[in-house]
C-alpha cells in the first residue's frame, strides 16, 4: 500500500504509521539531523558510524545501505543523516517513480561523486530499472540502450561514484540479486515507550510544547512504538491544552485529550476496537476472513490487513490461522467480554501496560 493511500485509523487522528500529507512539513520540522541527535534504534546506530565513519577515515564512498522495516520508525530520517554525516548531497526518489530504466538513467546521470541516492520502497522498483540499478550498484555505469529492433545499440555511461540508501516495509518483496547487492542491512525494530518518551520530549521542545514527564509517559504508551505516530499524538494533545487547558500537557490532559481522539490506554483507536468488537460479537471470535470482515466494519480489506492488523497482532489480541481471524483470549477482555474456552492465547498484559 502507497503511504499516500493510507486510510485515517480513526475520526479524528491517524493511527496508521503511514505518512500522511499533514505529516510533510511537520516531520522535516521534527527530523534529527545527526546520527548523535537520532533516537532509539541502538543497535543500528552503532553499526551504521561504524560504517560512515570507516568509510570517510579511509577516504573511500561507503557501501550501499538498506533499511528495512515497519513504517515510521525513522528509515528516511536516516538516509538524511547518511548525507549529513559524509556531507554529501541526497537525491530522493521512489520506488514506484522508476517506472522505466530511463527514469534511473538520468536521475544517476545528474549524480556527482560522493552523492547519496535515496530511494524509498525500492522493493516496488520495476523489474528493468532493477537490472539497471545492477550495474550501476557495482560499476558506477549504465547501459542507455538506443533505438529498437535489430539496430539498436547499447552505449556504456560512466557515472560518479555515489551511496545507494535504500528503504523498505517489505523486505520479503526484494529481489535476491538486489538486495546481495547492499554492503550495509539493517532492520528497524519497534521503540520501547522509554524511548519514545525521548522522541516526545525532543520534539516537544522543537514545538514549543510544554510536555511534563508523566504527559510523556501517557502519550508514549499509546504510540504503538512507533515515532511517527507518537509526534501526531503530540499534535493533537497540543491542540486540546492549549484550547481547554493551561497549555500544559500532563497525565491528566493527555488522558482526556486522546479520549476525544478515541485513542485508548493500550493506543486502539475507532477502527481497531470496532474490527476487535465485530470479530467477538458478530463471528463468535472467529475465525473469518479478512473480507468479511472488513465488510463488517464498514472498510476496505487493504485497510483493515495493513493498517489495523499488524499492530492487533502485535497487541496478542488477533491471530492469523489458515481458516480467518481468531480473537485471542486478551482480545474478549478488552473488550469487556468472558473469552471461551476454546479462544486461543494466555492473558497477557498489553504491550504499554504500566
Amino acid at each position: 500500500m502507497d503511504e499516500q493511500d493510507a486510510s485515517w485509523g480513526g475520526d479524528g487522528v491517524a493511527l496508521t504509521p503511514h505518512r500522511q500529507p499533514a505529516d510533510q512539513d511537520v516531520e522535516t520540522t521534527l527530523r534529527p539531523r545527526k546520527l548523535a541527535e537520532f533516537v532509539g534504534q541502538p543497535r543500528v546506530r552503532e553499526q551504521l558510524e561504524l560504517v560512515l565513519h570507516g568509510a570517510l577515515k579511509r577516504g573511500d564512498q561507503p557501501d550501499h545501505v538498506l533499511f528495512s522495516g515497519p513504517p515510521g520508525l525513522g528509515k528516511t530520517s536516516l538516509a538524511m543523516i547518511i548525507a549529513a554525516e559524509l556531507g554529501a548531497a541526497i537525491r530522493v526518489t521512489s520506488g514506484p517513480a522508476l517506472e522505466r530504466p530511463g527514469d534511473l538513467a538520468a536521475m544517476l546521470s545528474n549524480l556527482t561523486e560522493g552523492d547519496v541516492l535515496f530511494i524509498d520502497e525500492i522493493h516496488r522498483i520495476a523489474r528493468p530499472a532493477e537490472e539497471m540499478l545492477y550495474l550501476a550498484m557495482e560499476d558506477f555505469r549504465v547501459d542507455v540502450v538506443v533505438g529498437k529492433g535489430p539496430g539498436a545499440t547499447s552505449i556504456p555511461l560512466e557515472i560518479a561514484p555515489f551511496t545507494l540508501v535504500g528503504a523498505t516495509t517489505r523486505s520479503g518483496a526484494l529481489t535476491g540479486p538486489l538486495r546481495d547487492r547492499f554492503g550495509f542491512t539493517a532492520h528497524m525494530e519497534f521503540y520501547a515507550p522509554e524511548e519514545l518518551e525521548l522522541v516526545l520530549r525532543r520534539s516537544a521542545g522543537i514545538l514549543g510544547v510544554d510536555l511534563r514527564d508523566d504527559g510523556a509517559v501517557e502519550i508514549a504508551r499509546r504510540s504503538r512504538g512507533t515515532p511517527r505516530i507518537a509526534n501526531r499524538l503530540l499534535r493533537r494533545v497540543r491542540d486540546y491544552a492549549d484550547v481547554r487547558s493551561d497549555g500544559a500537557v500532563d497525565r491528566a490532559v493527555a488522558r482526556a485529550a486522546l479520549e476525544v481522539y478515541d485513542v485508548d490506554e493500550i493506543g486502539l483507536d475507532r477502527l481497531d476496537r470496532a474490527v476487535l468488537g465485530a470479530l467477538v460479537r458478530s463471528f463468535h471470535g472467529g475465525p473469518v476472513g479478512i473480507s468479511t470482515l472488513a465488510v463488517a466494519v464498514g472498510e476496505e480489506p487493504s485497510t483493515v490487513e495493513e493498517v489495523c492488523e499488524p499492530y492487533l497482532v502485535r497487541a496478542g489480541m488477533l491471530a492469523r490461522t489458515p481458516r480467518g481471524r481468531v480473537a485471542t483470549v486478551a482480545a474478549w477482555r478488552h473488550v469487556g467480554l468472558t473469552p471461551p474456552d476454546h479462544a486461543p492465547g494466555e492473558p497477557q498484559p498489553t504491550l504499554f501496560e504500566e
